[in-house]
């Protein structure tokens, strides 16, 4: 049986996934998953690949929030958009590539 990071690194290399899918897919908690995206990450530049993170949108004016940046960056929703101020914002998505 693999471990929770090894199955969330074998769906996020078929295709792009948010957290509260892979929670349901996996039976875990949705912030069990933000919590493990980093230890993805790490696992999956030492096997040679790269963890994409797709940023959420506001639904309401379409802001784009960027992808992770760097290391220290919080992984997970935000809760206002900057711009309209709104809350209606979409989850991030992950994918790996390589």
């Amino acid at each position: 049986m693999n471990t929770i990071r090894e199955q969330i690194m074998a769906l996020l290399e078929q295709k792009d996934w948010d957290a509260r899918a892979l929670s349901q897919r996996l039976g875990v908690r949705e912030k069990e998953v933000y919590a493990h995206i980093p230890h993805v990450l790490k696992s999956a530049e030492a096997a040679g690949k790269k963890l994409i993170v797709l940023g959420p949108e506001c639904m309401s004016c379409g802001f784009r929030f960027e992808g992770r940046k760097k290391d220290r960056e919080k992984i997970g929703r935000p809760g206002r958009c900057p711009k309209c101020r709104a809350e209606r914002i979409t989850a991030p998505r992950f994918t790996i590539l390589g």
